[in-house]
């Protein structure tokens, strides 16, 4: 059992962005111990990776939420009880990676338009010092 300092230095996230992502519903109630500190295992730090992974895409903690908010989906395969079908969820989660990775398209065409001009910017500012142009 880990404490959220421990964990937030684990997984990179500060202490006060797990307790935000408990409150708005992305992490689980944590596991209190009698005096009511917080404590995770090794699967909780597992799924705060993970959330942590699609944050970093990009990814609106909304989705996110909209994402995880089903369980592990893997879990529910791997179990031998499946009481609730699981084709909804894995389509909700398609809609939301597809218009994720949508996203992404458009930000890395708009990135690579800004790294072209950032390149013929500095082959002109080469060019110049090359041809001897002094600041007047």
């Amino acid at each position: 059992m880990l404490s959220i300092s421990e964990a937030a230095k684990l997984t990179g996230i500060p202490s006060y962005t797990l307790r935000y992502y408990e409150r708005l519903g992305l992490l689980p109630p944590s596991k209190r111990s009698s005096s009511g500190r917080r404590f995770y295992t090794e699967d909780d730090l597992k799924f705060m990776k993970f959330i942590k992974s699609l944050k970093e895409t990009g990814m609106a903690l909304e989705d996110i939420h909209e994402f995880v908010k089903d369980g592990c989906i893997l879990e529910k395969i791997n179990s031998d009880v499946q009481s609730t079908p699981i084709t909804p969820s894995l389509n909700k989660r398609i809609e939301i990676l597809t218009r994720h990775l949508e996203g992404m398209e458009m930000k890395k065409k708009e990135l690579e338009g800004v790294i072209d001009a950032t390149k013929v910017k500095l082959d002109t500012y080469y060019s110049m010092l090359k041809d001897g142009v002094e600041e007047k």
